[in-house]
């Protein structure tokens, strides 16, 4: 009981507007596609200000988290920074989405494992966060012709960024895949199967979904078990993947092994899928602590944990 209430008040974030991103995905579409990046630049600091000055509960959570992070009470240029980020990361990925990687300098960290797993043809789950660009980090696979992605996420997600998928770029909608129905795991298994690299974000609760407490920048926190417990009943092996913004055009994509479940007993799975919980939520806070501006969570991530 207790954790179903901890799980529904930690995802407090699905029943609210999440006004950020497709918001500004519609205010910034046309008007950046038509000037280019540097143009449409320069709008996102009116719209970085507005959510950093009218948005009060994401304000309370960016200082909740950034003094996590640093160990310290953040500067407002800091707190600010990290509104511009997330604004930054969502402008890029009109261009993102519509091939314009030339406008951008990638550095790639482990995608030589990403080529080996593909070369005979397997593919692989890619756990992501919302923590950086996920869009960046499937840019760098989409740029292989030979590498097909999928995403996975919540059916009502799902639809709506379909619907604005399908203004920016309707090829890109197709790479989506919606959970809530019972043949989600299926349709993912198939993609699997046919060599697909499918990509989730794992960092977020939902309704009563189990979720597994672990520490996290020096408190307790809840994850997700879903995304681990399907790699597992899939048998497949997980991939940490994650498009870090650094600036100006710059992104660092990282690519780090996560966790193996194809050989993991029946009996030894809760202890391999915490085992893999623990170490996603440390490596989400390694990059936390290195890249503070790029954690786009916000809300309380620590309710009631």
């Amino acid at each position: 009981m207790a954790e179903a209430a901890a799980s529904s008040s930690a995802s407090g974030w699905s029943r609210r507007r999440e006004r950020g991103s497709l918001l500004l995905l519609r205010l910034m579409a046309g008007f950046s596609l038509r000037t280019g990046r540097r143009a449409g630049r320069v709008v996102l600091y009116g719209i970085a200000a507005y959510f950093f000055l009218f948005a009060p509960r994401a304000r309370r959570a960016s200082l909740q988290y950034l003094r996590r992070a640093l160990g310290r009470r953040p500067r407002a240029s800091e707190r600010f920074r990290q509104f511009m980020s997330f604004a930054t990361t969502i402008h890029d990925r009109l261009y993102l989405l519509n091939g314009r990687f030339d406008l951008f300098d990638f550095e790639v960290a482990g995608e030589e494992a990403m080529h080996e797993r593909l070369a005979p043809g397997e593919g692989a789950l890619l756990f992501g966060a919302h923590l950086g660009s996920f869009e960046a980090a499937r840019a760098t696979g989409r740029r292989h012709r030979e590498l097909r992605l999928a995403m996975v996420m919540y059916e009502r997600n799902a639809r709506k960024i379909n619907t604005a998928l399908a203004a920016i770029n309707p090829a890109a909608a197709a790479d989506i895949v919606g959970l809530g129905s019972p043949l989600a795991l299926l349709q993912v298994r198939d993609l699997l199967d046919e060599g697909v690299f499918v990509g989730m974000l794992a960092d977020r609760t939902r309704g009563q979904e189990p979720t597994e407490c672990v520490s996290f920048l020096g408190a307790p926190a809840r994850f997700p078990i879903g995304p681990f417990r399907a790699a597992a009943l899939l048998e497949r092996p997980v991939t940490l993947m994650l498009g870090l913004y650094l600036g100006g055009n710059r992104y660092r994509v990282v690519f780090e092994p996560l966790a193996d479940f194809t050989a993991v007993p029946r009996e030894g799975r809760e202890a391999a899928i915490r085992a893999a919980i623990v170490r996603y939520a440390g490596r989400l806070e390694h990059y936390c602590r290195e890249h503070p501006d790029n954690w786009f969570n916000f809300h309380d991530f620590w309710a009631h944990a």
